[in-house]
């Protein structure tokens, strides 16, 4: 081998230019990515079923699950019990799967397979015999630190007898019993709202107070909004100018860094 083929090939560095260091992924992201594998792992152990985090998300095809993959069942009689456990991989049965409906922004309604809604008795016991959605049919999950329970009408929370395996509601608090897990099978949702900025999210004029206290900078501090109505900005908005007519109004406010 000669001198010249021991030399090291490598790229150009010219004198004074220093090193690129490699691109890392910011933390954040890694947390993100993590956080999302974690959350399709379990929704693969559970058959695709995957574990809804708000009220939002319960609507459609949904199903109860207490413990590890034992899922609330539907009884031809209007009962409930629990059912056997799953293995990993595995949904619930047909009978294990339930229908939710939104009833207002903190609760909801369930409908068995039988096409009854879920209620409670006077003893206490979650049955699925009505036809209608009244009073005794609505639900209200409740999360608190990652965990969920389900509120009955009468105050009580869903729980598990400890004898026959029925669906009760007993108590008033919720308690390591009547901690539960509601899996959907419904395609998620992509939130319309994510990829809009902090600054235009809420009404034109919640828009506009954002936009003044990002960028205008009085002396005394305090905001000053243009008193004009907001048609013209709902016009904008709809021709795809908004941000020039923002910043016009607050050019008429002077004192304006940004403005003219």
């Amino acid at each position: 081998m000669s001198e010249y083929d021991k030399v090291r090939i490598g790229k150009l560095v010219l004198k004074g230019e220093k090193p690129k260091s490699k691109k890392r992924k910011h933390k954040k992201q890694d947390k993100q990515d993590i956080a999302k594998n974690v959350q399709d792992n379990d929704a693969v152990l559970h058959g695709g079923w995957w574990k809804a985090k708000s009220v939002s998300e319960i609507s459609g095809t949904v199903a109860i699950e207490f413990g590890n993959s034992c899922y609330v069942k539907a009884l031809d009689n209007g009962l409930f019990t629990l059912g056997g456990p799953h293995n990993d991989g595995e949904g619930p049965l047909p009978e294990e799967i339930l229908t939710a409906f939104p009833v207002n922004e903190t609760k909801i309604a369930l409908k068995s397979g039988y096409g009854k809604y879920l209620g409670v008795d006077k003893k206490g016991t979650v049955i699925g015999r009505s036809d209608a959605v009244g009073a005794m049919e609505q639900w209200e999950p409740i999360f608190q630190d990652g965990k969920l329970a389900l509120l009955s009408n009468i105050g009580c929370f869903m729980s598990v007898a400890n004898d026959d395996d029925d669906i009760i509601c007993e108590r008033t608090t919720a308690g390591p019993a009547e901690i539960l897990t509601i899996r959907s099978l419904s395609q998620r949702m992509e939130d319309s709202s994510k990829d809009v900025p902090t600054e235009e999210r809420g009404s034109l004029a919640e828009v506009e107070i954002n936009y003044v206290r990002k960028f205008q900078k009085f002396q005394d501090k305090k905001l000053r909004v243009n008193v004009e109505n907001h048609t013209q900005l709902e016009q904008a908005k709809n021709e795809g100018t908004l941000h020039e007519a923002l910043l016009d109004r607050r050019s008429k406010m002077k004192a304006d860094r940004y403005c003219k």
